[in-house]
């Protein structure tokens, strides 16, 4: 089955909790098959859910996590949140947040895309803060690489119709918002008075992997309540 004539099966990395679960949640609604990928298993009992449990930051893992499935689409939600200031900075908190947004969603690429079937689609989700945000420069520039790399997988794959997006949150009301290990970094409130919710992302990406949606890519799509304006 492909995005053009029917729901297919997507792989969704994150599953276990914020907007990872919440995707998993409208695509299974949708009437789409999804393995979940993610460290903690988050107990759906539905009979078109599968759970893989992997440590998206340990990459020898990834392969064999994914060795037998062919999806139609791949949505790596997967992420996490530090900050610090230049003067300050982390290089370890650096290089975690390279390795799960970056080199997990590439490694999974490469693996998955080679399988995928014509028609198929892949949607990161980034950030707002991508286009750079004080005290975020390295969670930023990690989300502003998804950007460039979904770019150029567009150009890449679009003559198999693959299509590469990035789904551009501002803060939204997830776990990770309430992180401690983000205290350093409070959350911003959008103009729109509220934080985004998980489900607004949830369906933009199901419209992103869609049959409507054959004609976008390459883009990052911002949803910010105004936080950009």
């Amino acid at each position: 089955m492909t995005p053009e004539t029917a729901a297919g099966h997507a792989i969704v990395t994150g599953a276990s909790s914020g907007i990872g679960a919440a995707i998993v949640a409208r695509l299974l609604r949708d009437g789409w098959r999804v393995t979940g990928l993610s460290r903690r298993d988050p107990g759906l009992a539905d009979p078109r859910f599968a759970h893989r449990a992997v440590d998206l930051l340990d990459a020898a893992a990834l392969p064999d996590a994914v060795a037998d499935l062919r999806p139609t689409a791949l949505v790596h939600a997967a992420g996490l949140m530090r900050g610090g200031a230049v003067g300050s900075l982390d290089a370890e908190a650096g290089r975690m947040l390279w390795r799960l947004h970056v080199e997990a969603a590439s490694l999974l690429a490469d693996l998955l895309v080679p399988r995928m079937t014509e028609g198929g689609r892949i949607v990161l989700v980034g950030s707002r803060t991508a286009a750079g945000s004080a005290g975020r420069s390295q969670y930023a520039a990690s989300k502003a690489a998804l950007v460039a790399m979904a770019r150029s997988w567009a150009i890449e794959l679009a003559p198999r119709g693959i299509t590469a997006n990035v789904v551009a949150p501002a803060a939204t009301d997830t776990p990770m918002l309430r992180d401690p290990a983000r205290s350093a970094v409070a959350p911003k409130l959008p103009p729109i008075g509220r934080y985004i919710l998980p489900e607004e992302i949830a369906a933009l990406t199901a419209f992103l992997l869609g049959p409507e949606a054959g004609a976008i890519t390459g883009q990052q799509i911002v949803v910010c309540g105004g936080s950009s304006l």
